[in-house]
């Protein structure tokens, strides 16, 4: 149901008429839109999109002042805040399958390390993984890849989580939830100017 504040387009109303308009405001002007429902708010490449975007968002909170400063010339440029900068850059980078980089510009001079992948333990709806990366050094992150069949080729539109990394410890990662079947898992490591390792080899879980 819409909502008025004021006679209707004079002054702002905001909510959804009858599921096929709707009215907002965005930075004190308001506006009418068509009610739009999502195709498919789950598909491969939102999910892609959307476990990068995640893991940038958790990155910025933790770079050092130096790091963040790097940013500043891009932010100016693009008249946006440094950390926009930061997530429109590395998404950019992600959608042609480049790793993210914690300073402005990407070096992509450090050579990545490996993952070690578990077999994968399958339960109801959920498939829990094992991840061991081969160094900590200079790395950033573990991507994970997901597909129905064998993943011969490890890419973004893929990839369903990025998980921290701060040493060689293993990392377990719950994937859920899940319908039930068997479902194909690659993992690569992500260092910290840019570079995406070689993933590991495929292995496959089922959900029950």
């Amino acid at each position: 149901m819409a909502r008025t504040t004021a006679p209707l387009f004079s002054m702002s109303a905001s909510g959804t008429l009858n599921d096929s308009i709707v009215f907002s405001n965005w930075k004190g002007r308001s506006y009418v839109r068509s009610h739009v429902i999502p195709h498919n708010p789950k598909s491969a490449a939102q999910t892609g999109i959307r476990a990068m975007m995640k893991f940038l968002s958790q990155q910025w909170a933790g770079l050092s002042t130096a790091n963040q400063a790097t940013w500043a010339t891009l932010a100016d440029a693009k008249k946006v805040s440094a950390f926009n900068a930061f997530v429109s850059y590395n998404l950019a980078r992600w959608r042609e399958f480049k790793g993210p980089s914690i300073e402005y510009p990407a070096a992509e001079t450090v050579s990545a390390g490996t993952v070690t992948l578990g077999a994968p333990a399958g339960g109801p709806r959920n498939i829990v993984l094992t991840l061991t990366p081969s160094t900590a050094t200079n790395m950033v992150g573990i991507v994970i890849f997901r597909d129905s069949a064998t993943i011969v080729t490890a890419n973004w539109n893929i990839a369903i989580a990025i998980a921290a990394v701060s040493s060689t410890d293993p990392i377990t990662y719950t994937d859920s939830p899940l319908d039930a079947g068997t479902y194909h898992y690659r993992a690569a490591l992500l260092t910290d100017d840019g570079n995406i390792g070689t993933a590991c080899a495929d292995q496959s879980g089922t959900a029950t």
